[in-house]
């Protein structure tokens, strides 16, 4: 099952090729993606991005995020989401959902889904020995 991140990853690239956005983990890497006479911020991470297209990047970017929601949320369902954010925290493990709940902030999901769903998941584990 695809993650948000692949749902985002080519939206992403391009909104950071259109905004003349690069990562540069060095200054050697910096200088040479650099363009002469444009200022730059830094997003950190190494993401480097005009700083007169730092506000529509941002924007652009939240976008994104939205749109890939939907999408992930249409494809694969409530459920099937919270299951495979379950186990990518290894919430069985720590014995408790709040990392999915965490991760899953901005979904239509409540928190009280999840805690429904991580009940079932927990037994899931327990009768596949998931530990």
């Amino acid at each position: 099952m695809k993650c948000l991140n692949d749902y985002m990853e080519n939206a992403q690239t391009k909104a950071f090729e259109e905004s003349g956005a690069f990562f540069a983990f060095s200054r050697q890497q910096f200088n040479e993606a650099r363009q002469e006479g444009v200022k730059y911020a830094d997003f950190g991470s190494g993401l480097i991005c005009p700083a007169d297209k730092v506000d529509a990047l941002i924007k652009r970017i939240e976008e994104i995020v939205q749109e890939a929601i939907k999408q992930d949320v249409a494809e694969n369902g409530k459920k099937n989401i919270i299951w495979r954010e379950l186990a990518n925290h290894e919430c069985q493990i720590v014995g408790a959902p709040a990392a999915c709940i965490e991760k899953l902030e901005g979904y239509p999901i409540t928190e009280d889904e999840i805690r429904t769903e991580w009940k079932a998941y927990y037994n899931h584990c327990v009768e596949n020995n998931y530990f």
